[in-house]
């Protein structure tokens, strides 16, 4: 059975946790301030789950869910997510995370940013464009018509793979929106951001009507 690491136990890392276990899947969640912190969630989530520090469940995870915002200082576990797929559900606010000036003036992508952070991992974006609670609302078989669709964006067609298989066992389609210096194409704003329940068909015209609104240099 594969272990998922999952960093961060807010409203989106603990609703993959609870969407993972029901496919099928072990976690290993962790949360800022400490796996004993934890016991209520591990009581929900059952057997199949267990609380860590951020290193442990980076290193437990077979690939991992990092559902924290980016810091400029970097506080993820370098060194136990080397080799790993790192899904990073991290959407930009400057309201919570501060200004990053790179990112407001077009030149990287918040992603990106993670990607250095990581240069021993893969990164790739996903879960950004959903409500937590919907990851489990609103999943549907395979071939519904009705099937809704998320994207990814990665500099690596491995990484976007690990996702598409985790959307559709959630039952979500794919649309593959890569490389990660397109992964604006779905910060909050974006026709794909406002519009949350979205088909394949739906999704892609949304990307391509997706406008890059870019800051002064000087702002």
């Amino acid at each position: 059975m594969t272990t998922i690491g999952i960093i961060g136990a807010g409203e989106v890392g603990s609703h993959v946790a609870r969407a993972a276990i029901a496919s099928g899947y072990k976690v290993v969640i962790a949360n800022s301030r400490g796996p004993e912190t934890l016991e209520r969630l591990i009581e929900e989530l059952g057997p199949s789950a267990r609380a860590a520090s951020a290193t442990g469940a980076a290193a437990a995870g077979e690939f991992v869910v990092v559902a924290v915002p980016l810091k400029l200082v970097n506080d993820m576990p370098a060194t136990e997510l080397a080799g790993k797929v790192v899904i990073d559900t991290n959407n930009y606010m400057a309201w919570r995370d501060g200004h990053y000036p790179i990112v407001e003036r077009g030149e990287k992508t918040e992603h990106e940013l993670r990607q250095e952070q990581l240069p021993a991992s893969k990164v790739v974006k996903a879960f950004t464009h959903i409500q937590a609670p919907r990851i489990i609302a609103w999943g549907k078989p395979a071939n519904s018509s009705d099937r809704l669709a998320l994207s990814a964006s990665s500099d690596f067609p491995d990484a976007v793979e690990i996702v598409r298989r985790l959307y559709d066992q959630f039952g979500f389609d794919t649309v593959d929106n890569s490389p990660l210096s397109e992964s604006w194409r779905t910060h909050p704003g974006q026709p794909a951001w406002k519009q949350e329940r979205q088909t394949r068909t739906e999704l892609i015209a949304n990307l391509a009507r997706a406008r890059r609104i870019i800051r002064a240099r000087n702002s």
